[in-house]
C-alpha cells in the first residue's frame, strides 16, 4: 500500500530520518536499518571529524526545535565505510549526505565518492555556509548554479540537493530554473527555518548557546512553509526530478499532505528525534489508515493532486 518508487527502486514506505537525527554513530545507524523506515540517510559528512557548536545547542520547545548544532560528525571516510559495509548488505540504496563547509570541500567529498564503489544516492547539502558576510550557498543564486556546473563536469552518480526555505514566488521560480538546467535525482525540501529564537521566560535567557542563541527552527512549526516549498518545487520543476519533503511531519496526515503537494519520498526529522526509530511505526500505520478511509490503495493514486480553489 505504501510502497514508493525511488530511483527504480520499490521501497516498502517512504518515510526515512531527516540527516543529523539518529545517525551520527554507526549504533544509530543500525538501528535505522533495522528500524520500519522505508530508508534512511546518514549524518552529513565533513572531510574531517568536528565535534561541533558548545552545547547546549539542541533544545526541544513546545511545537518542535531549536538548534544550531555546528556540524558535529565522525568525518568522510567513517561513513563512507559504513556506506560501503551496508550496501554488500542489502540491495536497498543507501543515502550519504555531504555538507562541507565551503564548496570546495563539497567538490573535493563528491570527488571522492564518484571514485569510489559507492553505488547509492548522494544528497549535496546546499543550505551551508558560504564566505564570511554571505549567505548559505542556496540563497546565492548565482553561486548555487556555479556550484551544480562544476559539480555535474564529473559527478555522474545520483545526486540530490537539500535546499532551505524559500519564502517568495520569484525565489521559486529562480532556483527552479537553476535546477532544471542539471541532472538531479531530486530535491530535499526543507532544511530549518533559519536564525529562529526562543527564550527561557523564567530566566529571560535562550536557550541554545551558539550564535546567541539563534538557531535552525523545526517540527510543527515550520509545517505550513515546508509545504508550500514542497508544493512550489513539485508544481516548478522538471518531472524527473523528485522531491523528498521534509518539514513538520508529526502524524500520518502530516506526512500524507506533504504527499499530497507532490513529495515523494519523506524525512521525519524533529519527532525522530523526541521519539526515537519507533516513530515509523506509528507514522506508517497512520498514515495507512488515512488511506484506506480515502479509499486510496497506492499513494501514486492522491500524491501532487492537491486541489485549488478556481
Amino acid at each position: 500500500m505504501l510502497t514508493t518508487n525511488f530511483l527504480n527502486f520499490d521501497f516498502s514506505n517512504p518515510f526515512m530520518n531527516a540527516s543529523g537525527v539518529h545517525c551520527m554513530t554507526i549504533n544509530e545507524l543500525d538501528a535505522l536499518a533495522a528500524s520500519t523506515a522505508g530508508a534512511y540517510i546518514m549524518k552529513s559528512a565533513t572531510p574531517a571529524k568536528r565535534t561541533g557548536n558548545p552545547e547546549p545547542r539542541y533544545y526541544d520547545v513546545p511545537l518542535g526545535s531549536i538548534n544550531s548544532m555546528g556540524l558535529p560528525n565522525y568525518g568522510f571516510a567513517y561513513y563512507l565505510e559504513y556506506a560501503l559495509n551496508q550496501q554488500e548488505k542489502t540491495e536497498r540504496p543507501v543515502f550519504f549526505s555531504v555538507a562541507g563547509m565551503s564548496v570546495s570541500e563539497n567538490i573535493a567529498m563528491l570527488k571522492e565518492l564518484q571514485a569510489s564503489d559507492f553505488q547509492g544516492i548522494t544528497e549535496l547539502n546546499l543550505s551551508c555556509p558560504n564566505v564570511p558576510g554571505k549567505p548559505q550557498v542556496a540563497y546565492d543564486f548565482e553561486l548555487t548554479d556555479e556550484t551544480l556546473a562544476q559539480v555535474f563536469t564529473f559527478f555522474t552518480k545520483p545526486l540530490g540537493v537539500k535546499l532551505p526555505p524559500y519564502f517568495d514566488m520569484a525565489h521559486f521560480d529562480q532556483m527552479a530554473e537553476i535546477l532544471n538546467k542539471y541532472p538531479l535525482t531530486y530535491v530535499n525540501s526543507i532544511n530549518s527555518i533559519g536564525n529562529g529564537l526562543y527564550i527561557d521566560t523564567k530566566r529571560d535567557q535562550v536557550v541554545i548557546k551558539p550564535k546567541g542563541g539563534f538557531g535552525g527552527i523545526g517540527g510543527e512549526y515550520v509545517k505550513p512553509t515546508a509545504l508550500a516549498n514542497v508544493r512550489a518545487f513539485y508544481t516548478r520543476l522538471k518531472p524527473e526530478i523528485k522531491i523528498i519533503g521534509t518539514g513538520g511531519i508529526l502524524s500520518g496526515q502530516d506526512a500524507y499532505e506533504h504527499l499530497l503537494c507532490g513529495a515523494t519520498m519523506l524525512q521525519v526529522g524533529t519527532q525522530l528525534q523526541k521519539e526515537g526509530p519507533a516513530i515509523f511505526d506509528r507514522l506508517i500505520t497512520e498514515l495507512a489508515a488515512i488511506m484506506k478511509d480515502k479509499g486510496y490503495h497506492t499513494i501514486d493514486e492522491f500524491r501532487g493532486k492537491l486541489k485549488i480553489i478556481e
